[in-house]
């Protein structure tokens, strides 16, 4: 990384982005694999060229038939979040005080996330297809319901509150996966297991990117980044699918449904949410930011009571102890 700059303004997005582009070109092999390197779906699934197809196939569906039903809803939820892809790429070539050329920094990062990203959607659609337990129509009419509809999280075109947003949901669902997989694992669904402990780990390794973009941003900014982590915070991290919806139902109503189903779970809970945000307040050093004005301090005190405040509320959350019943899954 080059050595920090002396002469930018204090709130210059445009100026904090063009420090930041050569750590997006030199640096981003730290956070992706070379494309020849990484898991592709195929390395996963039964291989139709193969005479065992079948018998593979009915091995999956045997595995399939032993998780239980919310943690089937959770799966197609998050398969529905990832198959929206089209919807998190456009939003990324459309923040603010980016250079938009095809080989600056920012547009290659957007297109390697993107192709990453792209194969856990191809990986869970694929397991879905074959498990036997979901009606794919009403699967593929919340996906493009979820793609249409786009998804509004209080970022507008902001960077910092992008890059906020990015680093807060990447860690989200590397939990959400994660539990996914040791879920499916108990049931005795080991590829399923396999499969979304290898979605969980890119993960990790795209939150470690946009992490380390905010930490550099802080670098320069720090007022203004400290103001926006506290905007985020003070709306709520809303998560990508939060429109999700099923055929003829309400915007919103699924996910209402598929996060109570997570909650009870355990695949993503209040509790995360505060975890989270301890995490990103312990790597971002929150409390050791120097050279804050008077609102970025107010911003920093918000920020550091947080999370106390977040779990008193999530002590007192209840979750519907009734399961839905989904468009989604054949009874």
């Amino acid at each position: 990384m080059q050595e920090l700059p002396l002469n930018i303004p204090e709130g210059s997005r445009k100026e904090v982005m063009t420090y930041l582009e050569p750590f997006m070109i030199n640096e981003m092999s730290e956070y992706l694999k070379p494309v020849d390197q990484m898991w592709q779906p195929a390395d996963f699934l039964p291989d139709s060229s193969r005479d065992t197809f079948f018998e593979e196939v009915r091995e999956l569906q045997e595995s399939a038939k032993e998780l239980p039903y919310d943690l089937v809803a959770v799966l197609v939820g998050d398969t529905v979040t990832e198959e929206a892809l089209p919807t998190y790429e456009s939003w990324l070539t459309m923040v603010d005080e980016v250079d938009r050329n095809e080989q600056g920094g920012w547009m290659k990062w957007v297109r390697a996330w993107t192709a990453e990203e792209n194969r856990h959607g191809d990986l869970l659609n694929k397991y879905l297809y074959l498990s036997g337990r979901i009606d794919m129509r009403q699967f593929e009419i919340s996906v493009q319901y979820l793609i249409k509809d786009g998804f509004d999280i209080g970022t507008g075109a902001d960077p910092y509150r992008n890059f906020i947003y990015t680093s807060f949901q990447e860690l989200a669902t590397n939990v959400s996966h994660r539990r996914v997989a040791a879920l499916s694992k108990k049931s005795g669904d080991k590829l399923l297991a396999k499969m979304c402990g290898v979605i969980a780990a890119d993960e990790a390794r795209h939150a470690k990117a946009y992490m380390s973009f905010i930490s550099h941003a802080f670098a320069v900014d720090p007022s203004e980044v400290m103001i926006a982590f506290e905007d985020m915070m003070r709306k709520k991290i809303v998560m990508p699918a939060h429109f999700l919806r099923e055929s003829g139902e309400p915007q919103g109503d699924a996910f209402s449904h598929f996060s109570d189903a997570a909650q009870r779970l355990g695949v993503y809970t209040a509790v995360d949410y505060v975890d989270i945000l301890k995490e990103l307040i312990a790597d971002w050093k929150i409390d050791k930011v120097s050279d804050l004005n008077e609102k970025g301090e107010k911003a920093r005190d918000y920020l550091m009571r947080l999370p106390d405040r977040l779990l008193r509320l999530a002590d007192r959350m209840s979750i519907p102890e009734k399961q839905y019943n989904f468009k989604w899954i054949y009874e």
